[in-house]
C-alpha cells in the first residue's frame, strides 16, 4: 500500500506518541487493567530506578485527576522525613539494600519498593527503596482492618445502603437492605478487596472523617511514619502515602491478630445477599455467594502461603503484602509500584523474593521492624511547597505535549490532503 507524504508524516507522528507516552504520562494506558500482562517494552525502563530517591519525599506522579484537590482545598504537604531512617541507618538507602553475604538478588523486579523481612524477629533481610513513599491502594485495608478490630464487635450486625452498593471499584455485592455482620465485612475487605465494606465499615466506625483519623493514629502507635491514609478503602486521593518499610510494619502487627491471621488464610467465604432492589421493578432477591480470595498465591495453593493482601490503582500500580512459612521461618514480603509482565507475572516475582529470603541465612539483618517506635523519629525535614506541586505539573505537562503531538498531526494530514485533491 503507498501513503502520501502527508500519511506517512502522519503516521511516524502517531508512532512517536505511541512510543513515548507510557514514559510521559506514566505508562496510563499500559496498566488499566490490574490482571493485563505487558511485554518488558512497555513498561518504562527507568521504573524501578530508585537509586537517586525520587520517592523520597512524595509519590510518584499520578496519572490522572484522582489526586487532585476541590476548589479552596489545600494540598496536603508530604509528609516529614524521619532523621535518622526508621528501623536502622542501612534503611535510609534508597536503591536495593542487602547483605551481600546473602547470596545473589532477585532478578526481573518490576517493583519500584519492595521488601523482606522476618515476621517474627523483626529482621529486615533486604529491601529496595524501603521508606520510599508509594501509594498502597488497598493494602491500607490492612490498617483499616487493623481499626476495626480494635473498635467494633465482629458480631455487631450493619445494614446495607445504597451507598454501599454504589461504591467505586471492587466490591463483595453488599445491597441496601442487606443485613451483615462486622465479621462478613471484615472477611469481605480482605478476601476480595470490596471497597463496598470498606464504605461499610467507614461508616460503622462514625464516618470517613473519623475513620481515616483511627488508621492514621494506629500507624502513628506502630512507628509507621512515611503513611498517610486518606481513604479507607486505598482508592487514590490527595496526601495518601506509605512505603515499604511501613506496610510490613503494619502487615506484621495485623498477622499477631488471631482473627486477621484467620481471615486473610481464607480461599472462600459464604457472603450474604440483599433483598430486591426498591428502585429497579420486578426486582428479585439477591442471593449471597460463595467468594473466593483475590490472593493468587493462596488461590493457587503456593506451599507455605499463610496470607496476604493485594492492591491496584492506576496510580499505584499492583502492590501486595504477604506472609509464608517454610522450614520453621515466617518471612513476610512487600511490593509496591509494580506490574504483571509477559512470562514476569507478580505472583511470580513474589516468589523470587520469598526463595531469596528463605535462602538468606537465619539472622541476615540489615535493619529491623522491631526497632519502630513512635518516639524514634529525631530530626524532620519539612519539604517546601514546590516539591508537593512538582511532579503534579510534570505529568500534566506530558500529557499537553501530547496533545499538541497528536493535534499537529491531525493537521498535517488534514492540510496536505486539500492540497492534492
Amino acid at each position: 500500500m503507498f501513503r502520501s507524504p502527508a500519511g506517512r508524516l502522519a503516521s511516524l507522528l502517531t508512532a512517536a506518541v505511541l512510543v513515548a507516552l507510557p514514559a510521559v504520562v506514566g505508562n496510563t494506558w499500559a496498566h488499566a487493567d490490574p490482571d493485563a500482562v505487558y511485554p518488558t517494552e512497555f513498561v518504562p525502563a527507568a521504573h524501578p530506578d530508585t537509586a537517586d530517591c525520587p520517592h523520597q519525599l512524595h509519590t510518584p506522579p499520578a496519572v490522572d485527576t484522582s489526586e487532585a484537590v476541590a476548589p479552596g482545598e489545600t494540598t496536603p504537604t508530604p509528609l516529614p522525613v524521619p532523621t535518622p531512617a526508621v528501623g536502622g541507618e542501612k534503611l535510609s538507602g534508597c536503591d536495593v539494600v542487602h547483605d551481600p553475604a546473602a547470596g545473589p538478588l532477585p532478578t526481573n523486579l518490576t517493583s519500584a519498593g519492595w521488601l523482606i523481612a522476618d515476621l517474627d524477629s523483626g529482621d529486615v533481610i533486604a529491601a529496595k527503596d524501603p521508606h520510599g513513599r508509594y501509594r498502597p491502594a488497598s493494602t491500607v485495608k490492612v490498617l483499616l482492618a487493623l481499626t476495626v478490630l480494635d473498635e467494633l464487635d465482629l458480631d455487631t450486625t450493619v445494614t446495607g445502603t445504597l451507598n454501599d452498593y454504589g461504591t467505586e471499584g471492587d466490591s463483595c455485592g453488599i445491597g441496601p437492605g442487606g443485613t451483615y455482620t462486622v465479621r462478613d465485612l471484615l472477611t469481605g475487605l480482605l478476601m476480595v478487596s470490596g471497597n463496598d465494606c470498606a464504605n461499610a465499615l467507614a461508616r460503622e466506625l462514625g464516618g470517613y472523617d473519623q475513620t481515616l483519623a483511627a488508621m492514621n493514629a494506629k500507624a502513628a502507635s506502630l512507628g509507621a511514619k512515611d503513611t498517610r491514609a486518606t481513604t479507607p478503602s486505598g482508592l487514590d486521593a490527595a496526601g495518601m502515602s506509605t512505603s515499604p518499610y511501613d506496610e510490613a510494619l503494619i502487615f506484621r502487627d495485623a498477622m499477631a491478630n488471631e482473627t486477621f491471621r484467620h481471615i486473610v488464610s481464607l480461599t472462600t467465604y459464604p457472603f450474604p445477599g440483599f433483598p430486591p432492589l426498591k428502585d429497579v421493578p420486578g426486582d428479585k432477591p439477591h442471593p449471597g455467594y460463595t467468594m473466593g480470595t483475590s490472593n493468587t498465591l493462596l488461590r493457587d495453593g503456593f506451599p507455605g502461603m499463610l496470607g496476604g493482601k493485594t492492591g491496584y490503582t492506576d496510580d499505584a500500580l499492583k502492590t501486595f503484602v504477604g506472609a509464608v512459612e517454610r522450614a520453621g521461618r515466617t518471612l513476610l514480603i512487600v511490593q509496591m509500584y509494580g506490574v504483571n509482565q509477559l512470562d514476569n507475572l507478580y505472583s511470580d516475582q513474589a516468589v523470587r523474593l520469598l526463595d531469596y529470603g528463605f535462602a538468606a541465612p537465619a539472622g541476615t539483618s540489615i535493619g529491623s521492624l522491631a526497632d519502630a517506635a513512635p518516639d524514634d523519629a529525631g530530626t524532620e525535614h519539612s519539604p517546601t511547597g514546590d516539591d508537593v506541586h512538582t511532579a503534579w505539573n510534570i505529568s500534566w505537562i506530558g500529557v499537553a505535549a501530547v496533545v499538541l503531538i497528536v493535534g499537529a498531526a491531525a493537521w498535517i494530514a488534514v492540510r496536505f490532503g486539500r492540497r492534492r485533491r
